[in-house]
């Protein structure tokens, strides 16, 4: 008898500080045809500490995707990028920056620091929810994403 394989749960970092948008996005993701797990943190201090597994975030799990907004309290989106594509162990997991901010100076530096895409986020609830399902179904379903 062959036992299929458990499908794997992909967990996702959303670094968002708006409480309006990390409800959203969670809404848009509930919905996903992929089994996954979002965890939200709320500025880029809590971002590197969730990734390094340091304090209360010890036992965390390493994301398959990071879904980073620019503008964050305490340690800025840009910042965590950088960290996050020179660090070794982290470089692998793909970052989304996922924005209000459309200036093509944001853009280019994103690309600049590696990011592996920018979508400008809409300000529209209904078009926000679109675009993160099409986060979805691009990221989750047709990306073949690292397993560690």
């Amino acid at each position: 008898m062959i036992v299929a394989a458990k499908p794997r749960v992909v967990e996702i970092l959303l670094v968002e500080d708006n409480p309006g948008d990390s409800r959203l996005t969670l809404e848009a993701i509930r919905d996903c045809a992929v089994d996954s797990h979002l965890k939200v943190v709320r500025d880029g201090v809590e971002a590197m500490a969730f990734l390094r597994k340091e304090g209360v975030y010890g036992d965390a799990v390493r994301p398959a995707l990071i879904l980073l907004d620019l503008n964050l309290p305490k340690k800025g989106g840009r910042e965590v990028l950088a960290e996050v594509k020179n660090d070794p162990d982290l470089r692998r997991i793909p970052v989304v920056v996922f924005s209000t901010s459309d200036s093509e100076d944001d853009v280019r530096t994103a690309y600049s620091l590696h990011a592996n895409c920018y979508i400008p986020k809409p300000r529209d609830i209904s078009q926000l929810i679109a675009v993160v399902k099409c986060i979805e179904e691009f990221w989750l379903t047709r990306v073949r994403l690292p397993a560690d």
